[in-house]
Parts: structure tokens; sequence; C-alpha cells
């Protein structure tokens, strides 16, 4: 877990994990080297228990202490933990905004980046030391020449209109006595930068800023403050072009070396602009830090016959590519990322550059960096105010052999805790798992985006759909809760959820696509997503926090459901049925979106206007089922009676103009039957006929999916859970198209867009890095390995496997909040063997597929029963 150092809440919580083998917590101690001490509480409460201690100040680092009572008897006092909180209040900042003295100018997508420094003295030893820094632009803060941190792209992508993050950084082994420097790279970042499809610019502001405060505690506790304001000096350097679509360029013979460091000769430089940006809206991160993850080895690196070198990492990654041979002096060496190999056998980006109906003309890929060396040795480029999404790398100009030793590959991304873990019998179904992990580390880049390349944005339908199975495979608590409050922020005062958070000027209320925000199924998310944390977590505390931006949502779908009509309904029935005050059948929606054979592009008019009142109703009521849920764990009863009541208006108004009395569906397609039947759509009577169609659907497109954007997470649980697990396992293991393991054979290490991302010709089309349809290796976790969770934070959980498809063993693991799920089964001579590990503190219901029923505490348990 990353360190609470710089956290700025009053009320920080706690959790702790109980005893191995004890079965529940009776009571708990915290104690605190501040003076609190809770006494003994009674009760069962171990994750996310509020801070109740003396007040806190800023800069306060708090070591505490728990003590439980389990059955097991009274635990040992742990461990300490501790927590240190940032500068809380904005009287605490006593430094200014500062801009630099010339601004850096230049197209956008090439403008260059802006060094800034500033030198002072310390004249008594230091203790601690804290650097807290924010920018309005992205920077990289240097102490005496040590990098400050490993946090990346800071200080991160929110809502920059109400929301941006300080960061606090520990440089406490940086500081010396005399003279010091302080440096910052500041770049556009997605401040100022492009941003999404549009290559949209300046979202935010025209002019880069930072502000910047360094504390330094001597021994006698007296705190010397060093911030930015006049003194600071700014000029240009090496970085000639930082864009995080376009790419990075750096010149190393413009370098100005030493110049963070002290001691620099800066009287060519100009004098900062000293700005007022005040300090309102500066907030912590609840989510850890985008960090360089991982090193990849090239698999490969070969010669073009153009003389290029051509590096294939083997695996799709969001990141930078680290060169460490410069060549000569004067050597400007050229790398262009992509996903994907053309004909030749050269980088192909043409499946990158957007091409769309509302843009003028197709945009540049981007993704492009390039380095001009100086000739010295120990030179290295590593292009840190960028990111690209790619696979290969042709790297031109370079006049000596590279090799591997040369470019490493550097995976770039939330730093998220890994959580979840899975394989079987099959090497395709564990490859297809692993291009599912792979996608979302990719686009978990500090927001949850669609693709790491042409859009990079929030996609709200993107994250409700992959939510569950992202809180499986890592913690996300804190990085949904950080994205939540950009969603929260960017809606509009009508209830309306943006189709993207953080939301860029361009694409919001103001700009030329306001009219695509507000779908069904996207602006959903605003529910779903706080609700799958719920569940995952136990954070009652994010419910109430998102409730007043649920409600917005609901009481705009209710309205316009109430107030409006799509046009052809109105002309088929001029005078509108009772149930259509129920029916949310208008405005614009994305509907299923990408179904299997579907050209939305070739007309997106009509698209836009046709009819998906569907799904859109169906949304209407999961939304207000779930409200009618949250409102009870919030203790609102009568918002509780009132959404149950709306749901079931909303259910009864689907089954009216969707559904016949003998459970046909209209319109009949896969995706409807899905939808019906995992949103509990249809009665109890006409569920077996609606699975039956949906199976009849499915064979009739010779057993193959039909399903697009929306319903595919659900295909296969619903199969499963209607008496059609053969059918579900068949479709997981179809091997041709559309289907997932054709991703697979076809040479995919991340899950495509497209369900023929790559087409039988090896011809990519849109993006090869898209989770939504990854969201399928849910099924491996809770049906194939059978873990799903019973109450919140799998306090209470079931595993129950369900075996199918030929597979002959299966495992996976899940670190819940409470500690190790292991579930782990084997087919030998028609007997089925399984192993569960159940954490302290929970209790699991195990059903073996022959439908024995067992009950397992704390501990590890085998399991015997029939293969059937």
């Amino acid at each position: 877990m990353d360190p609470a150092l710089g956290i700025r809440t009053t009320a920080p919580r706690l959790s702790w994990r109980l005893p191995d083998g004890a079965g529940e917590q009776l009571a708990y101690r915290i104690t605190a080297d501040n003076g609190w001490d809770t006494g003994w509480v009674d009760g069962d409460r171990s994750i996310l228990v509020p801070y109740a201690g003396p007040p806190l100040a800023s800069s306060q680092r708090v070591e505490w202490r728990v003590q439980v009572r389990t059955d097991l008897g009274e635990s040992p006092v742990s461990t300490p933990g501790w927590f240190e909180t940032g500068l809380l209040w904005a009287e605490d900042w006593r430094a200014s905004w500062v801009e630099p003295g010339v601004m850096p100018d230049g197209p956008k997508g090439h403008r260059p980046a802006a060094l800034l420094r500033f030198e002072f003295d310390v004249d008594r030893p230091v203790v601690a030391a804290r650097l807290h820094a924010t920018a309005q632009g992205i920077y990289e803060a240097f102490l005496n020449a040590e990098r400050v941190g490993d946090a990346e792209l800071t200080p991160g992508y929110t809502q920059y209109d109400a929301r941006l993050q300080v960061q606090t950084h520990d440089v406490t082994a940086s500081v010396r006595e005399g003279r010091n420097a302080l440096g910052v790279i500041l770049a556009d970042g997605w401040f100022r930068g492009q941003v999404g499809i549009t290559r949209a610019e300046q979202q935010w502001g025209s002019r880069l800023a930072l502000l910047a405060q360094l504390h330094l505690v001597h021994e006698d506790g007296e705190v010397t403050v060093v911030g930015t304001g006049p003194g600071w000096r700014s000029g240009l350097g090496h970085v000639v072009a930082a864009d995080l679509i376009e790419g990075e360029r750096w010149d190393l013979t413009r370098l100005p070396r030493g110049w963070d460091a002290p001691g620099f000769a800066d009287a060519g430089w100009d004098d900062v602009a000293v700005v007022e940006h005040g300090c309102a809206g500066l907030v912590d991160s609840p989510a850890p830090p985008v960090r360089r993850v991982e090193e990849l080895v090239p698999r490969s690196v070969t010669r073009l016959p153009g003389g290029a070198h051509l590096v294939d990492l083997g695996q799709s990654v969001n990141g930078w590519v680290r060169l460490t041979d410069l060549g000569p002096a004067g050597t400007t060496t050229t790398l262009t990322h992509g996903e994907w190999l053309g004909p030749d056998g050269d980088v192909t980006v043409a499946n990158l550059e957007p091409d769309l109906p509302f843009l003028p003309h197709p945009l540049p890929a981007g993704q492009v960096d390039s380095v001009v060396s100086a000739g010295v040795p120990g030179d290295v480029f590593e292009p840190r105010r960028t990111t690209h999404g790619f696979r290969y790398v042709r790297i031109e100009g370079h006049p000596g052999e590279l090799t591997a030793d040369d470019v490493r590959g550097i995976v770039v991304h939330t730093d998220l805790r890994r959580t979840g873990w899975f394989t079987c019998s099959d090497e395709r179904v564990d490859r297809l798992h692993e291009a599912a992990v792979w996608s979302f580390r990719d686009n978990a880049c500090d927001i949850p985006t669609d693709c790491p390349h042409r859009e990079r944005h929030g996609w709200t339908g993107d994250w409700q759909l992959f939510a569950p199975t992202a809180a499986f495979l890592y913690d996300v608590a804190g990085f949904s809760t950080k994205w939540l409050r950009d969603v929260a922020a960017d809606q509009w005062p009508d209830g309306t959820i943006a189709n993207v958070s953080p939301t860029p000027r361009d694409e919001g209320r103001e700009g030329p696509i306001a009219f695509l925000n507000g779908s069904a199924g996207w602006g959903d998310a605003a529910v779903i997503v706080p609700e799958e944390v719920y569940r995952a977590y136990a954070d009652v505390q994010l419910l109430e926090e998102m409730w007043p931006t649920m409600v917005g949502w609901l009481d705009r779908t209710e309205r316009i459901a109430r107030e409006q009509r799509h046009p052809a309904r109105a002309e088929r029935r001029p005078e509108p049925a009772p149930h259509e005050e129920y029916l949310w059948d208008s405005g614009f929606h994305w509907g299923e979106w990408l179904e299997p054979g579907d050209d939305t592009a070739a007309d997106l008019d009509a698209f836009a206007k046709a009819d998906k009142g569907d799904v859109a109703t169906a949304y209407f009521a999961r939304s207000a089922r779930l409200m009618a849920r949250i409102a009870q764990i919030l203790g609102k009863e009568a918002d509780a009676d009132r959404y149950a009541g709306l749901a079931d208006e909303v259910r009864a108004a689907w089954q009216a103009e969707y559904l016949h009395a003998d459970g046909r569906l209209t319109p009949d397609t896969q995706a409807t039957h899905v939808r019906a039947l995992a949103f509990d759509l249809v009665p109890d009577e006409l569920r077996p006929a609606v699975a039956e169609r949906l199976v009849e659907l499915i064979r009739k497109a010779d057993t193959h999916l039909g399903t697009g954007f929306l319903a595919t997470p659900y295909l296969l649980p619903v199969l499963a859970d209607t008496g059609h697990l053969d059918v579900a396992y068949e479709l997981l293991l179809q091997d041709t198209e559309p289907s997932w393991l054709v991703m697979i054979d076809r040479g995919a290490t991340t899950v495509w867009e497209h369900w023929n991302g790559v087409d039988a010709d090896g011809v990519p089309h849109d993006s090869l890095n898209h989770y939504s349809k990854g969201a399928v290796v849910s099924f491996l976790h809770r049906y194939t390995a059978g873990i799903e969770p019973v109450e919140p934070a799998y306090r209470r959980f079931r595993v129950r496997p369900r075996p199918g498809g030929g597979l002959t063993r299966a495992a996976a693991v899940h670190e819940s909040p409470y500690g190790r799920i292991e579930s782990a089964w084997r087919i030998e001579d028609g007997e089925f063997r399984l192993r569960v590990v159940v954490p302290a503190g929970t209790r699991a219901e195990v059903v073996l597929p022959d439908g024995t029923t067992h009950t397992a505490g704390p501990g590890e348990h085998t399991f015997e029963g029939s293969a059937r």
C-alpha cells in the first residue's frame, strides 16, 4: 500500500486484518501517539473505521496501533501504522503561484516545456523535509539534481475547474546544509495540451503555472518554508516539445547541464511572473500515483529494409521507451509507436488516426518521440511528459546497430495493488485472462481510460462495465473514488452525466458535441460504479458522497421519460399509453454500441435519431432499483420506498412496450434478451422462455455471440444462471469470428475495441486496447473458479465452481479487504476435488458441482464430490 503521506482529510479511515484463524472480531481498541485512545469498542467492524481522535493539524504525523478481541482471545498490540497530513487549509500556503517569465509557445502538440529553478540556503540541520507541489500543466521536480519522488505525470488528471491535486514528497534525504536548488520541468499535460479524439487543446487554460512549498523541519521543531514566488527564474531547455498524445522531443544539445543543481549561472534566464490562482479546489488523491511499474526487455530488435530498427516488446503496453544509445553528437533519432504491423512488416498507425464524421479531416495518430544527441556518454532518452499505447516501435535515424540491450519498454500506469489471479487447464483461456489484465493496466493511467492512444478518455460506460472485474484483479477503491469525484464535478445542473470524466470544455455543455452526453448505460455509471465499489470494499461513505449526483441523474431520467417521447413512437401512437410516463425513449443514446456487423459510422445521423428506448428504459429500471438498495443502506427509508416504487413502474413500462405475452422480446436480439435477464425485467415464469430464445439466437448465429458494448459482460453469467452453462462455455471457447479467442489466435496481447479489431487479412481497425470486452474474465473468477461476494467486501462469500468446456482444473485467488480467498479445483478420474481458503473474520458457503453444500470458516478446507 502507498504510504498515507500528505493526506488532506481530518478524518482518515483505518483498517486492519484479524489474526489468522479468528472467526470474528468481538471488540477493538485503537491507540495513537497523539493521545487518542478509543478504549475497548464492542463490534466486528475492522475496515474503514474513521479516525475520531484530537483534531488534526497540517503536516501532522500520527502513529497508531490496534488491538482486537476475537473468539481466539485478546491479540497483542499491532505494529504501528501511520499517516501524515498535508496542508489542510488554504492559509497554510505561503507560496505564490508562478508562471514562466516567457510562456512556452508553439502549435498545439508541439510546445516546449519550461524549466524553473530557485536556490536557497539551509543554515542548520534538517530532520524532515516535505515538498508540497502542484501545477497547471504537469511537473517533474528536482532537489539538488536528484529527482523528487517516483510519481509520473503529476499532479494527475482531474476536472481542473473544480479539483487540482497536490502531491506531498518526502525529500529529507536530498536536503543539505548550505546552498540548495529546486528545479522543475513544467509541460502542457492535460491542462493545455491535446486531449480526446478531437485533439482539443487549452481546455482549462492557455498558460502554465506552478505552486510549490518546501517545509524544512529542524531539530528544535522550527520549520523553514521555501516556496514559489519572487526570485524564481525560468528558461527553456532540452524538452523542445511535449504533448501527451503527439509525443515528446528532446534536443540534448540545448540541455543547460546543472540547471537543477546549486551554483548554476542563470543570469540569462527570465524572472518568473507571480500570479494569483488561489488555493481553492486543491485536493489530495485517494488513488496511488502513476509510476513506472515495469520494464520490458524487447522480444526482438531487427532491421527493416529501409534501415530503420523495429522493436517488438512482445506485449502491448502503456508507457514509453528508454533509449540508452543515442548515437554521435547531432544524431536525430525518431521513435514511432504503434500496436500492429502492416503487410510490409513495418509499424502501422493507420488504425490510430481519428477519422470520424464530426471531424473536418482525419487527424494524425501522434505517438512520435525524437531525440537529438549531444554525444555525451551516459545520456539517456526517457520521455516522461507523454505516454503511448504500443507494442512496436520504429526507430529511425540512428546510425548504429541497436540491440535489445539499448532499449527498454517502460510500463507506466497507476500503481494499483494486485488483488486477483486466475489460471486453468486451457492455455488460450489463460492468455485471454492475461490480455484482459493488460488492457486494464494500460488503461489505468490516473483515470480509467477507453484506450491508451486515440482518445485516452475516462468514458463512463467503459468503467461501469469493467469496474466489477477490475475490483477483483486490483484494489481500485481509491482509483474509482478519485474518478467519481470528477464525475460529480462534471455533472450538469440539469443532472446530465457527461460521457467522459474529466470532461474537456470542447466536449462539455458548451461544446459542439454536447448533445452526445447523458446517454443511458454511460450516465448510469454515477449509480452503478459507487454501488460496485460498495460491494467490493463496503465503502458506505462513498455512497453518501455520491448520493446527490445519483439523485440528480435519476431526476433527469425520470423527467425526460415523463415529458418527452420519441418522434417515431409519437407518430405511431399519437395518444401516449399510460405506461409511457416511465418509458425513456428520447434524447441521444449510444445504445448497445458496436454489435457484430454494425457499422454505426456509415450513417451517424440515423444512428443518433434511432429509438433506443429498449436499452434506455432497461437502465432506468436498473438504476432506480440500485438507488432503492443504496437508500436502504444509507438509512433513507422514504427514498428507498420511492425508488423501489419507481423501479417497479419502469419495469412494468418496459414489459408493456418490449415484452410479449409468450415471452418474445422486441427487439429480438441477443443483447435485449441478455439485458432482460440480467436486469430482472421479465416475470419469473417467463425467464425460461426468454433464456431459451437467447440460446436460439446464439445457435442461429452458429454459436457466436451477437452482443456489443453493454450486454457482453452479462452474456455468459446470464446463460449460466438460466441453466445453459454449456452454451456459456461454448461461447467462451469459440474460436471463429466474432469471439474472444479469435483475438488471442490472431496475436492479441490486449482486448480489442471491435470483435474484428484485426480482421482475417491482418488489417487492424481502431483501438486494439479496450478493456470493456475483457470483462468476460469476471465469468472465470465468479463461475469457473466460483468466488463471488455475498456481503460487501467478501465478509460473507460463496465458492461455487461451475466447471465446463472441458476444463480439468482452475484456480483463482482474491485478496479481499479481510484477507486472501482461494479456490482451486481439479477433476481426476471423475472426482471433483476443491481446495478453499477462507480469511479470518469471514465465512464461506461452498457449493460443489453435485449440489452438495458446506459452510466453511477461517482456514484451509478441502472438499470432494462427483464431477457430474
